[in-house]
Formats: C-alpha cells, structure tokens, sequence
C-alpha cells in the first residue's frame, strides 16, 4: 500500500510513490532571527513522512536548506551590526538544537544557499539561453509569460499573486520589468552586501533561484515532494517550479506538500508581527515530547491556533501512555500506520494509541513511529 498524500498543485490526494529512494526537499529557515513554533510544525510534519517511508522500506534523502543570503538577513545583519553570516551561524545552530530536542530526524543535507552560487549562475544562463529570462541593469528577470504553466502550483488568480508577490519582497513595481510578476533571477547588490561576480555584473541571487539551484543538485531534476508553509504556495513555490521546469524541460516536483499556518491570538505567527511562541520556551518548562504530541495533534493541512490547553493535553496523554500495559499486539502499529498512509492523519494516529492504552495494549512501537519516545 502507498501512502496517499494530498498535491496542493493537483488538488487532491494521490499515491505517494517514489523509488528505492525517496527523495523530499524541505524549505528551512532564513536564519535572522529564533525559529518560531509554526517552522517547527513544517520539519516535524516532513519528519513523520520521513519516518513512516523508512518505515517503508524506502531510503529517505531528505535536504532542508537554509537560506543564508536574503533580503531579511541582511536588513538584520545591517541593524544589529554584525557580519550577516555570524548572525546566520548563531541562528542556525539555535535551530538545530531546537529541532534535535523534538526529536526530528537528521536530515540528509542542510546546504546553504550561499554554497550553491556556480549551480545558481547556471541556472540564470541557462533561463537566459531558453529565452525564459531578460537582462536589465545588471538585474535578471525571469519572463513568466515564457512559462505556459505559470500558475499551475497555486491556481491563484492573478490579483491574488500580484498582491501575495508585493506582500513577499516582489516589487511588483519594479519599472524595469517587463511584467509586474516576472521575478528576479539576479540582482545588483548593494555597497554594504555581499556580492558575486557574474556575467551581468557583480550582484546576489534572488530568493526562487536558490532553492531550485539548491534542489536540483542535491536531489536531481525531479523531486518526489516538496514544501513548505502554506505561505510559500505563492510566490515562492509558484517560481521555483518555473524556472526549473523551464531549464530541465521535466516535471519539478511529484507531490506538492503544503502545511497549514499556526496562528496566536487570532493572527498567524510570523517574525514581522513578533507574535511568536518558541521551541526553546516550551522546552524550558515541558518535556519535549509532549511538545512534539502537542504539534501533532492537529492535521497537516489545517490552520491553527497555540494554546497552552494543546500542552496541558500533551501532558496529560503522554501520562496514559506510559502507565499503559507492556503486552499485547500489533494492531495499534497498524492503525497508526493506517491513519498516517490517510494524507498524515496524526489525529487519528494519536487516538489509535489512546484506543489502544484504554484497552491495555502496549502502544510503545506505535508510538516510536512517531517519534514519541515512552
């Protein structure tokens, strides 16, 4: 049986299919300030496939970048007056603590962005040579009318995607395009940033071209998913699809995998509104695998709220799992299984392992698929 997973580009939920090797790209962090509870939910949700797939049988590489060249970490770096890679070292090793004490997996690589500027200035050319991109001032565009299936990751109409394409960085004002929604390839840096030497003039890569660079050499031309945030549907998923498809003329990605945004207090968590509730926090007070329970009691797909009612359930679930029995069968795995081969169901899984403690079955394998340790 494969696990059935919902593709945000095609609407549905489909087989998860993939070879002897699953192959999964994960958009990580930019690391300019603590990474927030709702990153978080994104890893561990890549973390329950990843397990499951092993689980499998499959080998998983699975690669999460991390974007060390951006538009918010050099705005940090220039306010905190720090070299922009100091501030991204002391970021990115804050992240890997936090994801190590919720348990999540090693992933196979975790480049950076800046490691891949050859592959990224290859890309720009080769965009260029297909005719999908034009040169203006030292800055490349990516022409989205080259591209017929523009659109086709979102299905977003295009006032939408003007408005989410200014709301993240896009500057659908940008006199020189040709189309407000093409997008920068590269870029002009300015005197106090970082900058490549390049065929058009020393610059930096834009946000899209990184992690298709990035993809497309760890993981070859087709990915068999990939994702992120709900957020990053448009314009980030949205280009990277492309500017990919454009250069390697084969299909980017098999399964889209879109995880639903967590809110507080009525607003979704993000670093520009600062309302923010941080891993390192609740581990502080809470043993981690409660967080982790926390997390996981809510389905991948869906919006929602923090609460510190999810963690006061946490707590008291994870009580009634250990107190359960040592003996008993496999059925309770196999429930679990179930639920997460039904597009990641870890709500029903969760409560698979309650049924099965109320009636003295030792839950402790199941729950280890999950990567909750009792």
């Amino acid at each position: 049986m494969a696990i059935q997973l919902y593709d945000t580009a095609r609407a549905r939920i489909l087989p998860l299919e993939p070879g002897p090797t699953a192959t999964l790209y994960s958009c990580g962090i930019t690391p300019y300030d603590s990474a927030h509870l709702g990153h978080a939910y994104v890893y561990l949700v890549f973390d329950v496939l990843t397990r499951r797939l092993l689980d499998l049988g499959h080998e998983v590489r699975c690669v999460r970048n991390v974007t060390d060249v951006d538009d918010d970490l050099l705005r940090k770096a220039r306010e905190l007056g720090v070299h922009y890679l100091d501030l991204a070292a002391r970021e990115i090793a804050k992240f890997d603590r936090d994801m190590a004490v919720l348990n999540l997996l090693p992933v196979a690589v975790e480049p950076r962005a800046t490691s891949a500027i050859p592959e990224i200035l290859k890309l720009v050319a080769s965009a260029l040579d297909h005719g999908n991109a034009y040169v203006r001032n030292g800055s490349v565009y990516f022409d989205v009318s080259s591209f017929a299936a523009f659109g086709e990751v979102s299905h977003y109409e295009r006032d939408l995607m003007l408005e989410l394409a200014a709301l993240h960085g896009g500057n659908v004002d940008d006199p020189q395009k040709d189309d407000p929604l093409d997008f920068v390839l590269w870029q002009p840096s300015l005197p106090d940033e970082p900058a490549w030497e390049s065929l058009w003039g020393p610059g930096r890569p834009g946000w899209h071209i990184e992690c298709s660079a990035l993809a497309l050499r760890e993981l070859g031309a087709t990915l068999d998913v990939h994702g992120g945030g709900r957020d990053l549907v448009f314009p980030h998923h949205e280009c990277e699809t492309a500017q990919s498809e454009s250069v390697t003329g084969q299909p980017f990605v098999g399964h889209w995998l879109h995880v639903g945004l967590v809110g507080l207090e009525g607003t979704k968590m993000s670093k520009s509104l600062g309302n923010l509730v941080f891993v390192e926090d609740l581990v502080a007070n809470s043993e981690p695998a409660a967080v982790r329970l926390a997390l996981l009691d809510h389905h991948y797909r869906t919006d929602w709220e923090w609460t510190l009612s999810d963690l006061d359930r946490a707590v008291h679930r994870l009580d009634r799992w250990r107190s359960g029995s040592e003996t008993g069968g496999d059925e309770v795995l196999e429930a679990v299984r179930a639920a997460l081969d039904n597009d990641l169901d870890t709500p029903a899984a969760l409560m698979a392992i309650d049924s099965g403690v109320a009636s003295g079955i030792d839950v402790r394998a199941a729950a280890d698929l999950l990567g909750v340790t009792l």
